[in-house]
């Protein structure tokens, strides 16, 4: 399982990234897309919603089933990756290069309470 030293992971499997201008990129788990199977579509948030922490923002569906994308954090969504809607194996093939969409934190170190990589390895394993 592929779990970057670098990212931070909500327990219903986001993976975030706090990017230079203050924003932070989400996407779904290697472990989630293994074990969701095939994807087939995608729907992600409008940008310009505003989400809180835990809300169902976006949706993953598989061969097998379709599972929500909760907002890890709260905040603003100032992009969506078009580009997954539109081939969503990207997915599949690497789900931390293929991310869902970024935020704008509401709160400064938004990320501070979020899982380590080694703490989201214990929580899957």
């Amino acid at each position: 399982m592929n779990v970057p030293k670098e990212l931070k992971y909500a327990e219903s499997h986001e993976w975030m990234r706090a990017e230079p201008d203050g924003t932070v990129t989400i996407g779904i788990t290697d472990h989630a897309q293994a074990e969701l199977g095939d994807l087939v579509f995608i729907e992600l948030p409008a940008v310009g919603r505003v989400l809180k922490a835990g809300e169902a923002c976006a949706i993953v569906e598989s061969v097998k089933a379709a599972s929500d994308v909760y907002a890890p954090i709260d905040g603003e969504v100032v992009a969506a990756n078009a580009a997954v809607t539109g081939a969503p194996e990207t997915l599949n093939e690497d789900a931390y290069a293929a991310w869902l969409f970024r935020v704008k934190p509401s709160t400064p170190n938004a990320l501070a309470g979020m899982l380590d990589a080694a703490a989201y390895e214990k929580l899957v394993s």
